[in-house]
């Protein structure tokens, strides 16, 4: 009669059923993973490799970005070009890291309801993006996007933007304390061409200084969200940063998220 193989002392089944040990070897099992990937990031100068171009945000940017977050449209919209070719040849270059290094929080992501925004800037003038919002069937047919008319009708209220850019220098992002002292009178500044932008465009090279949303008398939330929106992807000259990666671009998986 032939006899049963003797369990092993341990095996893998005790492992399943017992939630406290199953618990503490997932935990060693994170943990070894975790410093595998961060440990190699303190022995390094910069995780982030700078490009030319990139700067902070203005002031009225800022309140943009700000408002964008506010409504939610981070939710259907992401800021990530991935590096596949259907990708590229429908959004532009794929995303470099560096271009989001100002950003808390980054609006990276693979969820998309709508186009990718990362390279909207110029794409389209300030007349559609004002149509988009404030009815977005209008150009956009099949749009499924709520729209945003009131925007037009809000003014700008950020309230002190200094405390915005001194946060957001407290954290690494290099504004001077020129550029905080001078923050709310720059609204003004890039708004409305006629108030003179003084040395804005020194302080921040590739600025767009226009009335966005068709009122030059007030500055309202639509200029600022359109003035966000117009300057996405434009900072950056991308076949200069990464010529090398442009071989790289990988064909698109089968069942890519569009």
């Amino acid at each position: 009669m032939a006899t049963q193989p003797a369990e092993p002392r341990f095996s893998h089944r005790k492992l399943e059923r017992n939630v406290s040990l199953l618990g503490l070897f997932a935990l060693v099992a994170v943990a070894i993973g975790g410093i595998v990937e961060i440990a190699p990031l303190f022995w390094i100068d910069n995780t982030i490799e700078k490009v030319d171009g990139m700067r902070p945000y203005t002031p009225l940017e800022l309140a943009g970005r700000n408002i964008y977050m506010r409504e939610g449209c981070y939710t259907c919209h992401s800021q990530m070009i991935r590096p596949f070719r259907d990708e590229v040849e429908r959004y532009g270059h794929y995303s470099l890291a560096a271009e989001s290094m100002y950003d808390h929080p980054f609006q990276w992501g693979s969820k998309r309801t709508g186009p990718d925004l990362a390279r909207v800037g110029g794409r389209y003038s300030d007349e559609w993006h004002r149509a988009h919002l404030i009815d977005p069937r209008s150009v956009v047919p099949e749009s499924i996007m709520p729209p945003y008319a009131f925007l037009s009708e809000r003014e700008l209220e950020p309230g002190d933007m200094a405390n915005d850019l001194t946060a957001l220098y407290r954290v690494g992002v290099p504004y001077t304390q020129d550029d905080i002292a001078k923050a709310n009178d720059d609204i003004r500044a890039q708004a409305d061409p006629d108030a003179g932008a003084g040395d804005l465009a020194t302080r921040y090279p590739k600025v767009q200084v226009r009335d966005f949303d068709g009122d030059p008398y007030r500055v309202t939330e639509m200029d600022a969200l359109i003035a966000y929106l117009q300057m996405l992807g434009t900072l950056v000259d991308v076949d200069k940063a990464a010529p090398q990666e442009q071989a790289h671009v990988e064909p698109a998986p089968a069942g890519a998220a569009q």
